[in-house]
C-alpha cells in the first residue's frame, strides 16, 4: 500500500521567477503594455493575499497536528519561535482552530 501524497502549495518561488523571466522578455519586446501589466498587478495582489491566507491555514494545522513553535520558527526565516507564535495569537483573535480560519476564508470569497 502505498503512502498518502504529501500536500505541495499550488506555487512555488521557481514557477513564479520563471513566469517573471518569460514576462520581461516579453514586456521588453513590447508585446506587454502598460494596461496589461495593471491587470497582472491586481491579479498578483489578490494571489498574494490569498497565499498570506492559505499560509496562515498551514500554520493553525501545523500547529493542531502537534507541530512546536521552534519546529515552525525556521519557515519564517528568523529561527526565533517570537515570529509565529505572534502571528498565532494575532489569528487566534479570529479564529480558534484551522477549520474555522477555513470557514472564515470562504465566507470572505463568498463577500459574505
Amino acid at each position: 500500500m502505498s503512502e498518502p501524497a504529501r500536500p505541495h502549495a499550488p506555487v512555488t518561488a521557481a514557477d513564479v521567477l520563471t513566469w517573471l523571466e518569460e514576462t520581461a522578455i516579453a514586456v521588453r519586446a513590447g508585446e506587454v503594455g502598460a494596461d496589461e501589466l495593471i491587470a497582472v498587478l491586481g491579479e498578483l495582489r489578490r494571489a498574494s493575499a490569498a497565499c498570506a491566507d492559505a499560509s496562515d491555514w498551514a500554520l493553525l494545522a501545523a500547529r493542531e497536528a502537534g507541530a512546536s513553535l521552534r519546529q515552525i520558527a525556521p519557515v519564517f526565516g528568523k529561527g526565533y519561535v517570537r515570529a509565529p507564535a505572534a502571528r498565532l495569537e494575532k489569528l487566534h483573535r479570529q479564529a480558534l482552530n484551522s477549520g474555522q480560519w477555513l470557514e472564515i476564508l470562504r465566507q470572505r470569497a463568498d463577500g459574505v
